[in-house]
């Protein structure tokens, strides 16, 4: 191990549609986590990493925590606190535009004991309403100790990032590297094609919708220097096959036109992509299905 060498997993933790996963990606440099303004996109602990000269920061980008009773939510929730017994650093992550609450208030009394490991992130300072005074004074309540690695930052204008990466390098221990320097994620190719698909698919379709759907990869073949797919984007109802696909086909050929472009910046090989549409019914109150897709 080299002297001084740092490494530490890092959760990120906070409220849906504050922008954690627009964050993790602005920090790793490439398009690790999908992105969208529906809450609770992530439905995984996404593992994005970041390489610079102090060492080797691994993030686990987890799901929005929102008070619900719903059996994905409550599946939802055990994945961010399992990312939170796993990791040696907290990023807390939070919205400047909007004020605390409840649930604010709920997510600081879970992280409290964690003060001492914790670095806040007050992001969104580019938009409109932005109060960084408002989020100071709510963390100087609430983790008097960490008041000073509170960090103003833009997850889309990379405002702050270095400051903040510079606070988590500082807290993180000694310790040999895991991934090598060309890795920024250690997700597998059918889960990155998969969550890309579902990010087109969820900013296309209405609001309810989102929720009711998940991709699966059917088969992936690599022959001819292409790669294969065949994937099903998976609704909850046959009247909801209708919406994916849209008139004419226009809606499940733009989700599909609009994968391939995003694919093509991530991958180096050509994709050919079969995409289709079925029924899983009730596939958010099935245990096994809620474990598959929630718990690798």
């Amino acid at each position: 191990m080299m002297p001084g060498k740092k490494c530490a997993f890092t959760a990120l933790v906070g409220r849906p549609s504050v922008g954690k996963s627009t964050l993790l990606n602005r920090m790793c440099g490439e398009k690790v986590a999908i992105v969208s303004s529906v809450p609770q996109t992530t439905r995984n602990a996404i593992r994005g990493i970041v390489n610079r000269e102090q060492g080797q920061l691994i993030f686990i980008d987890t799901p929005g925590r929102h008070n619900s009773q719903k059996k994905i939510n409550k599946k939802l929730m055990e994945v961010s606190e399992r990312a939170l017994e796993d990791s040696d650093l907290v990023l807390y992550v939070m919205d400047a535009a909007r004020s605390p609450g409840t649930e604010e208030d709920e997510i600081a009394s879970l992280l409290a004991p964690l003060a001492e490991k914790t670095v806040i992130a007050v992001n969104k300072m580019d938009a409109s309403g932005s109060d960084f005074k408002r989020a100071e004074e709510f963390i100087a309540q609430h983790f008097p100790s960490a008041k000073n690695r509170c960090f103003a930052v833009s997850a889309n204008t990379g405002q702050g990032v270095d400051e903040l990466l510079a606070a988590l390098y500082d807290l993180a221990p000694e310790g040999d590297t895991l991934y090598g320097d060309e890795y920024y994620t250690d997700q597998e190719t059918g889960f990155r094609i998969s969550e890309i698909i579902r990010e087109q698919a969820i900013n296309r379709l209405r609001q309810e919708l989102p929720h009711s759907l998940y991709v699966d990869i059917a088969d992936m073949e690599f022959k001819d220097e292409k790669l294969w797919v065949r994937a099903f984007i998976v609704v909850e109802r046959e009247s909801q096959k209708g919406m994916v696909v849209g008139k004419g086909g226009e809606m499940i050929k733009a989700i599909r036109l609009a994968s391939l472009k995003n694919l093509k910046q991530i991958f180096d090989w050509k994709i050919d992509l079969d995409l289709r549409v079925k029924t899983g019914k009730d596939w958010r109150h099935n245990d096994h299905t809620l474990h598959r897709l929630i718990d690798r």
